[in-house]
């Protein structure tokens, strides 16, 4: 229901339907990535993937409306005792796992981005090998600005790929880059006109991987991967029980109502 796979010979289309706007990631999406990619992962014939978004925009990140109750709603039933954070760090652990099913394909992933890529969406796309953007394209780390701490993937895979400095300018103040800047710090490969020719170059990145031996592939991710996964893993592990510990909040829910009532939120540290 929120992803649509399209299979072009070897190289397979894993494209962002849904049903939330902008591709937003709701229950389904969480469901479906893990039994998506494991499958991709277990197919021999797959030699690459390409992850892009439908419509105008990649992806505007976790669906609010939908998730917040799911992932929150069980601290505010029990009072916010042991019960009910245990299984929000149990949630969070099964969200942080779908999007590591992506980092760990063994099949090369590339990520075509246009319009908005926000929160999840950027910790979806870190996960990913490569990135190509559109002009247009507009990235955001904006966990902050929800009164959270980022815990899928953000913080722990873009070290790598953007460097220490800019991932905490980022992460911290929760502002929008273009994807000009986006290219000048390394989170994408390359700018391309429009969202076709982005898209495009995610497929000829993909038919190129195609063509090669698909085990010295599939090495060579296993060995890029070996000093960074234990990293990546120990940072989620952190993550998910510092946020089971302290994500519910006042601020948190003070967020998500000014997001809904459209106005400046007034955090207060509680």
């Amino acid at each position: 229901m929120s992803l649509r796979v399209e299979r072009r010979g070897p190289i397979v289309q894993v494209t962002l339907v849904g049903p939330g706007k902008g591709n937003a990631m709701g229950p389904h999406f969480w469901r479906e990535v893990p039994l998506v990619f494991a499958a991709l992962d277990a197919d021999d014939s797959v030699r690459a993937v390409v992850v892009t978004g439908s419509g105008d925009n990649f992806c505007y990140g976790l669906d609010l409306r939908t998730m917040l109750g799911e992932v929150i709603g069980p601290t505010r039933d029990d009072g916010g005792l042991a019960r009910g954070r245990t299984l929000l760090l149990h949630k969070l652990r099964s969200m942080q796992d779908a999007l590591t099913t992506v980092a760990a394909c063994r099949k090369a992933v590339a990520a075509a981005i246009s319009g908005w890529c926000i929160g999840g969406g950027v910790d979806l796309v870190a996960a990913c090998d490569v990135r190509y953007a559109s002009a247009e394209a507009r990235f955001s780390v904006r966990e902050v600005k929800a009164g959270m701490v980022a815990d899928v993937g953000s913080l722990q895979r873009l070290p790598a790929i953007i460097g220490d400095g800019h991932l905490r300018e980022l992460a911290l103040t929760g502002r929008d880059i273009n994807a000009a800047r986006a290219e000048r710090i390394g989170l994408v490969n390359d700018v391309l006109p429009d969202p076709a020719a982005a898209l495009a170059a995610a497929h000829a990145f993909a038919e190129e991987i195609a063509a090669n031996p698909p085990l010295v592939v599939a090495g060579v991710k296993d060995v890029l991967d070996a000093a960074r996964s234990p990293v990546v893993e120990t940072g989620l592990r952190y993550v998910r029980a510092w946020n089971a510990a302290f994500m519910p909040s006042h601020d948190l829910f003070e967020a998500a109502s000014a997001f809904n009532e459209r106005r400046p939120p007034r955090f207060t540290g509680g």
